[in-house]
């Protein structure tokens, strides 16, 4: 059995203060899942100002004593709920073989390189790995997140850059692409525009995954010029993983619906990420998390209010995070699993 948690620190003081409570809180959720036989398998750091807070956290116990002993992702997006940061931890006592590779650019690898040059960049320090382990981007790669700063200018260059390279390894509308975030996000680095985590199963087939379609709800996404599945439902011995893209308001033409309706666009979005799990046999009951991100701090406590009322039981966190397209005022993904 695999469990997620998303850990907040208690206090709302200085960074260090809050570092601390976390600390104390993944310990704590670690100690009991190890009386359950299982194991950190990899974190996820949401900071609220990455720039100044990288360093502190990297020097703090919480990552240099906990989280660094697995994979750890660290991306600047400000939990909305008053906390510097937010922790994600999934944990398991499966014997399944997964990695999760957060690629970052240093500053002279970024030094006045556009978005599509950066993320060029990161897919082929990726693609190293995969050969490295005679591993294929088409099988072995099932999720990606790649976090943009300000995604407004430099999405489209993140888009072109992605479908080159799925283009050249073979992955195509004709095929399949992989499950995805594209979101606003920050990194450790000033002159990085782009960080992409990849999430990779390096024993598994293909036939292991289905592509998740609803098309009564979103249409699939080649229509409009990028390249990702909606989600993925991934077999791997008893447990079935279904790896939801970021979702938005959108109608099976590729709309935009509810324009200025933040608390309308939660609603569809929901209902989408429903139909999505529906064609994999899941539902919503499933869901195991969910990451939620909106691009106006002001429609918080409107989409807490749906969050806590609609998923009392399942944790999520709602970031400052801009969505790719102006008009989407929230988005959000997740992961469900089941036997």
């Amino acid at each position: 059995m695999e469990n997620y948690n998303i850990i907040f620190p208690e206090s709302r003081g200085l960074f260090v203060s809050q570092l601390s409570d976390a600390d104390n809180s993944v310990n704590s959720f670690l100690a009991e899942e190890q009386k359950q036989g299982r194991r950190l398998a990899y974190s996820k750091v949401f900071l609220s100002d990455i720039r100044n807070q990288y360093a502190e956290l990297t020097a703090s116990s919480l990552y240099t004593n906990v989280l660094s002993q697995a994979p750890c992702s660290i991306v600047g997006q400000s939990p909305l709920n008053g906390c510097k940061t937010a922790v994600l931890v999934k944990t398991t006592d499966l014997d399944e073989s997964l990695t999760f590779h957060s690629m970052r650019l240093t500053e002279e690898e970024a030094f006045q390189h556009s978005s599509y040059l950066q993320t060029l960049s990161l897919f082929n320090k990726y693609i190293d790995y995969l050969k490295e382990n005679n591993l294929d981007m088409s099988t072995h790669l099932v999720r990606t997140w790649i976090y943009i700063t300000d995604i407004d200018v430099n999405y489209n260059g993140v888009v072109k850059a992605r479908n080159d390279i799925f283009r050249q390894y073979g992955l195509t509308a004709d095929t399949h692409y992989v499950a995805s975030t594209g979101i606003g996000g920050d990194s450790q680095s000033g002159h990085a525009c782009v960080a992409i985590d990849f999430l990779t199963y390096p024993d598994i087939e293909e036939k292991q995954k289905t592509y998740l379609k609803a098309p009564e709800h979103l249409n699939p996404t080649h229509e409009y010029g990028v390249a990702f599945e909606r989600a993925t439902r991934l077999s791997v011995g008893s447990t079935q993983h279904f790896y939801v893209s970021g979702t938005a308001s959108i109608d099976c033409h590729g709309s935009v619906l509810h324009l200025g309706d933040v608390e309308k666009q939660a609603a569809r979005l929901i209902e989408n990420i429903s139909a999505l799990l529906a064609n994999g046999n899941a539902t919503l009951d499933d869901v195991r998390y969910f990451i939620v991100y909106l691009r106006d701090i002001s429609d918080f406590n409107a989409v807490d209010a749906i969050f806590r009322k609609r998923f009392p039981n399942i944790p999520y966190v709602i970031v400052k995070a801009k969505v790719c397209r102006p008009e989407w005022l929230i988005e959000a993904e997740c992961i469900a699993e089941k036997p």
